[in-house]
């Protein structure tokens, strides 16, 4: 058997830093070619780094994750894949902020019970996290919208030369192209604000 050993780091977002687990890796340790990382969400496994890694993973290797909410945060996607991992591929997983969950000693049968029971709860907990933070963010989004916050880029202002780069427009003098383009806005603003301008008249 191959005992090659594999890290994986996953970050949220691309502003986010992920120092704290590749030093965690590092003193594994775990050689910087083979510490594999996405910065993506967790919500699901469809993940170019981590898909790339599992085409590589042979029996025997060993696979180390800085926490369980790094490999994912969906409750059932979680055991799945550790399913997938463990049973189908006999890959190991040590997961370093949880030494119970280390299937290195899955000879010993109340450690491995321990595993699963522990690897089910921090799954549930996980998956739960990533919905309260959904939720947390939507009743931010509610509340500011309440107080009269707007979303989204602010409407450009009609500039006080549209009325006479639309006359042109109108007449066929000039099409909405360059209309935009006298106006310094896109084509599909302008037509919009001639819409409005119509829809206003009639």
């Amino acid at each position: 058997m191959d005992e090659k050993t594999y890290g994986y780091i996953r970050v949220s977002t691309r502003e986010q830093n992920e120092d704290r687990q590749l030093i965690a890796l590092q003193e594994f340790p775990i050689p910087a070619r083979r510490i594999f990382m996405d910065k993506m969400s967790g919500k699901d496994f469809q993940r170019p780094q981590y898909q790339r890694l599992l085409r590589l993973l042979k029996p025997g290797n060993i696979l180390v994750v800085k926490s369980i909410d790094r490999l994912g945060r969906n409750y059932q996607e979680i055991l799945e894949q550790w399913r997938l991992l463990t049973k189908q591929k006999r890959v190991h997983i040590v997961v370093l902020d949880m030494p119970l969950l280390d299937t290195r000693r899955e000879n010993d049968l109340i450690g491995t019970l321990i595993a699963d029971i522990v690897l089910q709860l921090l799954s549930y907990v996980a998956q739960t996290e990533r919905e309260n933070i959904r939720q947390r963010q939507a009743e931010g989004i509610a509340a500011a919208k309440a107080r009269g916050v707007k979303f989204g880029r602010p409407r450009k202002v009609i500039p006080k030369e549209f009325p006479a780069v639309r006359a042109l427009w109108t007449s066929g003098k000039i099409n909405s192209r360059e209309a935009a383009r006298r106006l310094s806005v896109a084509q599909d603003t302008f037509l919009r604000w001639a819409r409005q301008e119509d829809a206003k008249r009639s």
